[in-house]
């Protein structure tokens, strides 16, 4: 089956009065015609596990029959207004939910059976807001459902709702001049993010939230929340190879391991040891694709500034054909690890952990008292990592350097799940400790960019190319980092004389 089509729908849904008419548009956001209503009948069945795993991330999967775009939809959130719709042609068994939307919300599912779970027939008056020159801005719709749930008891409701959803090419500003048009005729927001929510309502259980005196373990444990939705989202982007999604996979991973080795005195660390072992584990399997990326990017751009009279031979062609290689290696062991069983398995202890996560004593109390001492504890690791660093030199260097920069990210991940607590106290430690990460980032780019450079020197050259530029590459990242390292010692003193509240040490 052909890949998934794309859109982007900004949309808002809106109450009205029963027997009130329409809105009338005209001259909002540059609107000179609202059409005469068409008339669609749109049937949809909806998909989830018994469990509503997808409603409680907000996401819809449907078949829906009718209208100018039957078919498959699965809507994935992006924002309050705005959600990822990926669309499938009708077609197949009509009660069996395709495997490509299958295995795009696996991460959410975790495995469970997609069985139908709701029924909607809506009456759909679809008036066209156009502008002077006939292009769409947007659609408003006058939408009249009734709507069927099953489950252990049945659940039927009938409703009348508007809906404002943008041109995919329109302004996304545009939203709040329909919204305040709108509501000044008489609708009011709705307080449902769709149909299906609406009609299944308190079935599907609302994420916790932190009270106003939140503990140390509710700090820690949203933190963890936020980083496993970013996880599950970059999953769907991977399988669609989406651009820039393994690195935002493998930065919600890091992040995941850092904040339960960090705080694991509040996080039972003896019971997530398991979980931050398998989360190194997916985090090497997607190392190769995300580094592929990296390098291929950063040596183009080097020779970008490359006088042509210095580049010999077709090198662009040959780097070409070498990174593509490696692309597609590195996607299919990507793809191997996310369709594999111990990928599953990894995603249910997360999913167990936040659900049933066993906090200790610790993790009671306050959240100002009992997340100092774990943010403490990562800032003297980060120091005690720069001095080790201290009097070393060549390849012993470059490694103790890159071990600071790790401890330095931990450092900050740290601060950044503290945040809520502590707000600006630690902004400008935070500020210093990403500027020290951030520099030896580049420094050990630099490390790796000379590892390939020499490793594509010598392909190169087995394939008669000239290798010249190869080599003065090389050089040239080996004055770099020494420049780095320059720029760092100056980083580290500012980080050090800094300020910062006083119990950080």
């Amino acid at each position: 089956m052909a890949a998934p089509s794309q859109v982007t729908e900004r949309e808002r849904k809106y109450e009205i009065v029963a027997g009130s008419g329409v809105p009338r548009l005209v001259g909002v956001g540059g609107v000179e015609t609202q059409d005469d209503p068409v008339e669609h009948v749109l049937d949809a069945s909806y998909y989830d596990t018994e469990t509503f795993r997808l409603a409680r991330s907000g996401i819809t999967l449907r078949r829906r029959v009718g209208g100018p775009d039957a078919g498959w939809h699965l809507k994935l959130p992006v924002s309050a207004d705005e959600r990822q719709e990926l669309q499938l042609p009708l077609g197949g068994d009509p009660h069996k939910v395709p495997g490509r939307l299958r295995r795009l919300v696996r991460a959410y599912t975790l495995g469970e059976k997609l069985v139908p779970i709701a029924h909607l027939r809506t009456d759909r008056f679809a008036h066209r807001l156009a502008d002077a020159g006939g292009r769409t801005i947007a659609t408003l719709t006058d939408d009249h459902v009734t709507g069927e749930a099953g489950g252990a008891t049945a659940r039927f409701d009938e409703w009348r709702e508007l809906e404002l959803e943008l041109d995919p090419a329109a302004e996304p500003a545009l939203l709040g001049e329909f919204d305040h048009a709108l509501t000044e005729a008489g609708a009011s927001v709705s307080p449902w993010p769709s149909k299906l929510r609406r009609l299944v309502g308190d079935r599907v259980s609302a994420p916790p939230r932190p009270g106003k005196k939140p503990s140390a373990g509710d700090v820690v444990l949203a933190a963890l929340r936020e980083h496993y939705g970013r996880l599950r989202r970059a999953d769907v982007g991977v399988r669609l190879d989406a651009e820039d999604s393994v690195h935002q996979m493998r930065v919600a991973i890091r992040k995941l391991r850092s904040t339960l080795r960090t705080f694991g005195s509040l996080i039972d660390e003896k019971e997530t040891a398991s979980v931050t072992t398998e989360l190194q584990w997916l985090g090497r399997e997607l190392s190769p694709a995300r580094d592929t990326e990296v390098t291929e990017e950063r040596l183009r751009e080097q020779l970008d500034e490359v006088p042509s009279e210095l580049v010999f031979g077709p090198l662009r062609q040959f780097l070409t054909r070498h990174f593509a290689r490696e692309a597609e290696v590195g996607r299919a062991r990507a793809l191997a690890a996310l369709t594999g069983k111990r990928y599953l398995q990894l995603l249910r202890k997360l999913d167990t952990l936040l659900e049933e996560p066993p906090l200790t004593a610790k993790a009671r109390k306050p959240a100002k008292a009992g997340l100092r001492k774990p943010l403490r504890k990562a800032a003297k690791k980060l120091s005690r990592a720069e001095a080790a660093a201290r009097g070393l030199t060549g390849v012993e260097l470059e490694t103790a350097l890159h071990d600071v920069r790790k401890k330095a990210k931990r450092a900050r991940y740290a601060a950044d799940t503290v945040k809520p607590v502590y707000g600006k106290k630690l902004a400008k430690w935070r500020k210093n400790v990403k500027a020290v990460q951030g520099t030896l980032g580049e420094h050990q780019d630099t490390v790796v960019g000379r590892e390939i450079l020499h490793h594509l020197a010598i392909a190169g050259h087995g394939e008669g190319q000239n290798t010249f530029t190869f080599g003065m590459l090389h050089a040239q990242d080996a004055g770099r980092a020494a420049k780095l390292r320059e720029t760092f010692a100056r980083e580290w003193r500012r980080l050090r004389k800094g300020g910062r509240p006083g119990w950080l040490g």
